[in-house]
């Protein structure tokens, strides 16, 4: 949604405090910053258990580093005044957000501008925090903080600003005053943008030890992959109808689109299951939630609730095929980020070229008798997002790698990166007493191990391994 185009009713004051839309944006921003801790029990499940503690502090650590950047320099790259022809806007303009702290409608009629600069920058959090996925067990925290300033500057921010903060592919801009492209809540700016990251940054790191060797690379705690979905799925109403920035219809189409899409989508993730391999299981439901949240994020606000079953529907079929790909292809994708956010992102942006409802936005898509009308611009957008995607976090991706060094040792990788880079364990689960010594040479144990040596005979270490 373009953001600076919100139409606002002819009796209504846009600078007037209106409260039910301020308290709705709280509640919405929330739910939203709720997502992340979500997806690190999401993520921490899907991890070995020597893992977990690791990919739980990359998303928590996204959190810390980019609200801090957003404060400083983000919001003004995202939706400051226009620089450098659109491509971003001017992070000067209120740095560090002054002079904003009492301002109201700059953004939305009647809404604080505090308000929305929070609403985004929930957003801004998530969508780095889903790029770990695709890069864990093998990431040195340290780079990773580095990568997650870097990336929200100079990836996030112009991409938000292009879609959602009039540059680009405003009314105004370049390619805007030409084609008007539709992303509701994010299918580009945040999912396409996570998953084309978590590309990249997968080839430069290259696979983990053993993978497609070892069968211990898998989940370790399922009931954590639920937990996490079930957050995440809770958090994605606020994502999807919080970005309306209104309590309104179009906030509770979003709303019930949002649940339709997701469970058409589980069902069509087990489907696949089912047929492919004779089980549905419950990391299929979970990850087909996923890809329905990710996939109708783009098109909530655009289309019906037919529409938002068949966008559900389809991108539990195509995420789950794409899942299968990734093996063929070779990816160390360790959380299928690439798959689930960059394919359901991409299906969910294209959609609305066939399923958009015709309103003062679009002439609608192809089964509403728009034609492709919609199609190209939505593709358009897509390859361009892509595009600079790509290229900008491998910039910033083999900067770090080929300066700091971007993953952790092959020692610390096999004796557990939890205890490498947090001198922590997830789990305590020695036979007789504490075992774990903060500090001890983990790294050593493990190389006598890979060297056919003995390392410390303890319980703790032996499960560590797994």
């Amino acid at each position: 949604m373009n953001y600076l185009s919100i139409p606002v009713p002819m009796d209504v004051d846009p600078l007037a405090l209106d409260p039910g839309a301020t308290a709705w944006m709280l509640a919405a921003s929330a739910l939203v910053l709720l997502m992340t801790p979500g997806l690190a029990f999401f993520y921490g499940g899907l991890v070995r258990m020597k893992s977990v503690l690791n990919i739980m502090m990359m998303s928590f650590g996204a959190m810390g580093t980019v609200a801090v950047v957003w404060a400083l320099w983000g919001y003004g790259l995202a939706f400051g005044p226009d620089t450098l022809g659109g491509l971003a806007g001017d992070p000067f303009a209120n740095f560090g957000l002054s002079g904003l702290s009492s301002a109201i409608g700059g953004k939305a009629a009647g809404l604080p501008d505090m308000v929305f600069i929070g609403f985004q920058a929930t957003f801004a959090i998530i969508t780095v925090a889903l790029i770990s996925g695709a890069v864990a067990e093998r990431v040195r925290f340290g780079p990773w903080l580095l990568f997650s300033a870097l990336w929200v500057t100079l990836v996030y921010s112009p991409v938000a600003h292009w879609v959602w903060g009039g540059g680009l592919f405003g009314p105004d801009g370049v390619i805007g005053s030409q084609v008007s492209a539709l992303d509701f809540a994010g299918g580009t700016v945040v999912h396409m943008n996570a998953g084309m990251a978590g590309l990249v940054l997968a080839v430069i790191l290259g696979k983990r030890l053993g993978f497609m060797k070892d069968p211990n690379i898998r989940p370790h705690n399922l009931p954590f992959v639920m937990l996490g979905a079930g957050l995440l799925w809770f958090g994605w109403f606020g994502f999807n109808a919080g970005s309306e920035l209104a309590a309104d219809a179009t906030a509770g189409l979003a709303w019930t689109n949002t649940l339709l899409a997701t469970s058409a989508a589980l069902l069509g993730w087990l489907l696949v299951e089912r047929i492919r391999d004779g089980n549905a299981t419950s990391l299929g439901a979970a990850s087909g939630a996923v890809a329905g949240l990710v996939a109708v994020t783009p098109a909530c606000g655009f289309v019906d609730p037919i529409g938002a079953i068949a966008i559900g529907a389809v991108a539990g079929f195509v995420c789950a095929l794409a899942v299968a790909l990734k093996y063929k292809v070779g990816l160390d994708d360790s959380l299928d980020v690439v798959p689930v956010h960059f394919v359901g992102g991409l299906w969910g942006t294209l959609s609305l070229g066939f399923f958009a409802v015709p309103s003062a936005k679009t002439a609608g898509g192809l089964f509403y008798g728009g034609g492709l009308t919609q199609f190209w611009p939505q593709f358009l957008t897509a390859l361009i997002v892509t595009a600079w995607t790509a290229a900008m976090t491998a910039l910033i991706g083999f900067a770090i790698h080929k300066t700091m060094g971007m993953r952790v040792s092959e020692a610390d990788e096999t004796a557990g990166i939890d205890a490498a880079e947090h001198a922590e364990t997830a789990y305590e689960l020695a036979m007789v007493g504490g075992t774990f010594r903060p500090g001890e040479p983990h790294a050593k144990e493990a190389a006598q191990q890979q060297a056919g040596g003995s390392a410390v005979e303890d319980p703790a270490v032996e499960v560590s391994q797994r």
